[in-house]
């Protein structure tokens, strides 16, 4: 099967879980970095009409938006399978990959974790206090939600990881960076503990920042 192909950043959690994907399904891949400062050039929105990343090349296929790469990849790359193969759970693993979207990112990690870690790595900003007291009460709702949906399980939909898993832990692993963990996270072990879990993965391991930057000045 030919190259896959992944145009993203070093840094973006939506990056990280596409890699971390690929490398769940000992897939062949390449980074093709989107330097800051480029995600408006024409090269890009011509592959991403929205100037965003990630996006996936494959055969001359170009797949944007998270969920529907990470789909994608589950089916051509059916075993190991990270989607549940009962309807019930795939579901909850649909609606999970939606919180992720629409709750725990939107307002929440892109105004905390920008303004604990991206930004001040990437532009050297100072972070905003009051933007992070003004999110915080919608990431709580979120942590509670998340930790409600765990439950007891090792993973969000089960015994064994799913797309879920895979997009989530990149965007709470970013919380556990942050001062704020102490009011997100702490409070729910098994949120804690699931994270340590994904983590030890050797996926996970393999796409941190510093290894996708170092992907990035090897392309």
């Amino acid at each position: 099967m030919s190259e896959f192909i992944v145009h993203s950043i070093p840094g973006s959690p939506y990056g990280r879980a596409v890699l971390a994907t690929l490398e769940e399904k000992g897939a062949d891949y390449r980074l093709a970095p989107v330097a800051p400062g480029t995600f408006r050039a024409p090269a890009h929105l011509a592959r991403h009409p929205f100037g965003r990343v990630p996006v996936l090349e494959h055969d001359g296929f170009l797949v944007y938006e998270t969920q529907a790469i990470l789909r994608y990849l589950d089916r051509i790359l059916p075993s190991p399978a990270f989607t549940a193969a009962d309807p019930k759970a795939a579901a909850k693993m649909d609606q999970l990959m939606g919180v992720n979207d629409w709750y725990l990112f939107q307002g929440v990690s892109s105004v905390i974790t920008f303004q604990r870690v991206v930004g001040p790595r990437l532009m050297g900003l100072t972070p905003d206090e009051a933007a992070i007291a003004e999110a915080l009460p919608r990431a709580v709702t979120v942590f509670d939600e998340l930790a409600r949906q765990l439950g007891d399980g090792p993973f969000f939909v089960g015994e064994t990881p799913t797309l879920a898993d895979l997009m989530l832990a990149p965007q709470v692993e970013f919380f556990s960076l942050t001062p704020e963990w102490e009011t997100l996270g702490s409070p729910h072990p098994n949120i804690v503990a699931w994270l340590a879990r994904m983590e030890t993965r050797p996926s996970l391991q393999a796409t941190t920042w510093d290894k996708v930057a170092e992907m990035a000045s090897a392309a």
